[in-house]
């Protein structure tokens, strides 16, 4: 199957070429492909055009305005290469980018180092704080929708999936009026607790989310996570009734630092059109690092580990004596 050509996605004069599937998502199915003519790796992203609430287009615009703004080719933005309605799909092309924290999290048996966790942390708040900068909140925080990038880009955090983004500042600049009656948008295990009561999502939300992220990371499993309920609704209840009952203290118990829990209140203080102090929430991972005396050195666990395995020496079969 070819993308991006002349002929609604015949082979005659097509771009790239699907290869293998290599993940879904709510909007349909992600795709290795390759450039025809370069040979360059990329991601395919297929939409069906029946979809009830097609995202890609907006998300393709989303990239655009991201790349198009920042300053030094916007690092941790992924680069698009093409949108079009070919056939029976809308088609996105975009960066290959490498495994998402998710994946690197079960690569390193389910918990890292705080280390990792602060470094992470570092590059995560900056994507947020640039994607608020241009007007936008992403809605959908967590370890799945950040990855690490390919090649050069290795070490850099990639924010992805912008198709719950929302745009949190209208065309004139003024903040979105407060609301009491929305639905929950986003993952309930990572949703802040305005968003489980239904209250409209601002930059404090994403911030929250990013919170219970790091938390995730440090302790491998949330409070809330596991609870059992007979319906969708019944758990997203139990889940918020956890972590309304859950204080970020005893959340964040055994950790080595106080500061995820400062970045946690913090958020949680904020007023829903309130401009969060990036530079603050910046200082406290800083100083965690250096009072735990780190260095920001990039050799992320999964690195380590890897290195590891790598250097290991061959294992010698074990002879049998006769």
């Amino acid at each position: 199957y070819y993308v991006g050509g002349g002929s609604e996605g015949g082979s005659s004069g097509s771009r790239w070429r699907l290869m293998k599937q290599i993940g879904s998502g709510s909007f349909g199915d992600i795709y290795l492909g390759v450039n025809c003519v370069s040979g360059e790796p990329v991601a395919v992203k297929l939409e069906p055009v029946t979809a009830r609430h097609p995202q890609l287009e907006a998300e393709f615009k989303l990239y655009q305005l991201l790349n198009k703004t920042g300053t030094v080719g916007s690092p941790g933005v992924a680069k698009v290469m093409h949108f079009a309605k070919e056939l029976r799909h809308n088609v996105l092309v975009m960066e290959l980018l490498g495994p998402s924290l998710e994946e690197l999290f079960n690569f390193c048996s389910r918990r890292f180092s705080v280390k990792t966790v602060l470094m992470l942390a570092d590059q995560m708040l900056s994507r947020l704080e640039y994607l608020h900068s241009q007007g936008w909140v992403h809605q959908d925080v967590k370890p799945d929708n950040f990855t690490m990038g390919q090649g050069a880009a290795m070490q850099t955090v990639y924010l992805i999936d912008f198709g719950l983004c929302k745009r949190y500042l209208d065309f004139k600049g003024r903040h979105i009026p407060y609301r009491e009656d929305r639905h929950l948008t986003g993952t309930a295990r990572y949703a802040s607790v305005n968003a489980h009561l239904g209250l409209e999502q601002s930059r404090r939300d994403d911030l929250e989310s990013l919170g219970y992220c790091l938390a995730y990371f440090l302790s491998s499993q949330l409070p809330w996570q596991g609870l059992k309920a007979n319906n969708k609704r019944q758990k997203y209840e139990r889940i918020s009734e956890c972590k309304m009952q859950t204080s970020v203290e005893s959340l964040c118990q055994g950790f080595p630092c106080s500061e995820l829990a400062m970045l946690i209140n913090y958020c949680r203080s904020l007023h829903f059109d309130e401009a969060p102090d990036y530079a603050y929430l910046r200082q406290l991972l800083r100083i965690a690092m250096r009072q735990l005396g780190y260095q920001f050195d990039w050799a992320f666990d999964w690195i380590v580990l890897r290195n590891q395995i790598c250097s290991q020496p061959p294992q010698q079969p074990v002879m049998q004596q006769q």
